[in-house]
């Protein structure tokens, strides 16, 4: 089932093909909207948004939306583009590909689809096969390993040396620091969170981190930078590292609560994301321990874990923006000869009961 604001963007933007509205005509409200389809400001904004992406409108503070004037659209580029995530169905990766594929199918641009399960081994026999394909014109890529060396450089040079576009997501390499790419700003995400629990009075603040990827080591940087200037204790004994390997087997309670003792003296959790928080809140629980008063967890990516744990968790998002809807734009504007800049998004913080 689509998104609820891609529901509301397709009724309007039926509406607008109709004819419904004239060229000075203002569409509805943000209020009328929302009572109309019963949804919230945020849906209807982020509807609005993708209509305004479009080039369907244009929306000005306090002038309302207002249809753009109709100009020749651009050609559609019938393009074939590979995308490569770490994986495809788990946790917010579906949100990620239903953005990618939204944007490319309505550039007539065919989107072939691989998961790597963030193995350095996999991504490379799917680079070596992305090779053999005669018809190729861009990959978004989700890096393997992105905080780990990689060994699969030369394959990202050959690609880009036949002419393939790349467009990175989530993470990319130093070594291809000039390739366009799409990342979270993690660094300052790690920043918000310990600033929000410092102020609302923790002094010791536990942080569990994933050392293999690049957001996990941006995330810890950002943490760790704000504790040491706002005067908190950074101790190793209060900081966890897991990788790819460990994921399943940290991920369950035998192996949580050990983790769990040694946060003994700490106030509040910072959680890579939402899938460890979730299972650091249902822990924390079995043990009795309450909820933010004896322990606050806050965490990354406002995914549904956050709302189906068994307090609420407080969790960073990207608000309106969807990663895989600006890769894929970005991509078809580098495909269409654009010099094109990559792009970092902040995150906003969404307080719930956890935190």
């Amino acid at each position: 089932m689509a998104p609820k604001y891609q529901s509301i963007a397709n009724a309007l933007r039926l509406e607008i093909e109709n004819g419904l509205y004239s060229g000075k005509q203002l569409l509805p409200t943000e209020q009328l909207l929302c009572q109309r389809f019963q949804i919230s400001r945020q849906t209807v904004r982020r509807a609005l948004s993708l209509l305004e992406e479009e080039g369907l409108i244009t929306r000005r503070q306090g002038s309302g939306s207002h249809l753009r004037e109709r100009t020749e659209p651009e050609a559609l580029l019938n393009c074939t583009i590979a995308v490569v995530t770490t994986y495809i169905s788990d946790y917010i990766f579906p949100g990620i590909l239903q953005g990618m594929e939204t944007v490319l199918t309505a550039n007539s641009s065919a989107p072939l689809l691989f998961a790597t399960q963030n193995q350095i081994s996999t991504e490379r026999k799917i680079l070596q096969t992305l090779l053999t394909m005669k018809e190729l014109d861009g990959v978004l890529v989700e890096g393997s390993k992105t905080a780990l060396p990689n060994p699969n450089l030369d394959l990202y040079q050959k690609l880009t040396e036949r002419g393939v576009r790349l467009v990175f997501i989530n993470g990319t390499y130093p070594e291809l620091s000039s390739t366009p790419s799409v990342l979270a700003d993690n660094y300052g995400g790690g920043k918000l969170l310990v600033e929000y629990l410092y102020q609302k009075g923790h002094q010791n603040i536990a942080g569990i981190f994933k050392n293999d990827d690049m957001q996990g080591t941006l995330r810890y940087a950002g943490y760790a930078e704000s504790l040491c200037r706002l005067g908190l204790p950074l101790e190793d004994s209060q900081i966890y590292w897991y990788n790819t390997e460990s994921r399943k087997f940290f991920l369950s309670d035998a192996f949580l609560d050990p983790i769990l003792d040694g946060f003994t003296g700490c106030s509040a959790i910072v959680c890579y994301n939402d899938e460890v928080a979730i299972r650091v809140v249902s822990q924390l629980k079995k043990r009795g321990v309450r909820i933010p008063e004896e322990m606050a967890v806050v965490s990354f990516d406002n995914s549904q874990y956050s709302e189906l744990a068994p307090v609420r968790i407080t969790s960073l998002s990207h608000g309106p923006h969807n990663l895989g809807e600006l890769s894929a734009k970005l991509m078809l504007r580098l495909l269409r000869g654009e010099t094109c800049q990559s792009e970092v998004v902040p995150w906003q913080l969404v307080e719930k009961e956890s935190g």
